[in-house]
């Protein structure tokens, strides 16, 4: 069975995500949200927020974890390699805000 509140607080978690964190290529900034990333970080950080363990090794790893195909699917790259350090900043104090409101 689907909960239907669990659905709308990832939804929401993915749009703030999707319009802070972003991929920076060669000094492009690709937001998560049009790299149809945003909802497959939240939905693998949401489990550290309300089991209140979110840290930034955790996130991190969660990052690390995450694949992105470039160059056509030619190379597999971890997420967390293509954010800039200030983009991780954003999205720990984003989680910590999003967390204490839960």
């Amino acid at each position: 069975m689907v909960d239907f509140h669990t659905t709308e607080v990832i939804e929401n978690l993915a749009a703030e995500i999707g319009k802070v964190v972003y991929i920076d290529v060669a000094k492009w900034h690709l937001y998560l949200t049009d790299a149809k990333l945003h909802t497959i970080v939240a939905q693998q950080v949401y489990p550290l927020l309300v089991e209140n363990n979110l840290n930034e090794d955790n996130v991190t790893r969660v990052l690390s974890n995450i694949s992105v195909k470039i160059g056509g699917g030619k190379r597999d790259v971890p997420l967390a390699d293509l954010l800039p350090l200030q983009c991780q900043v954003d999205l720990m104090d984003l989680l910590e805000d999003f967390q204490r409101q839960l």
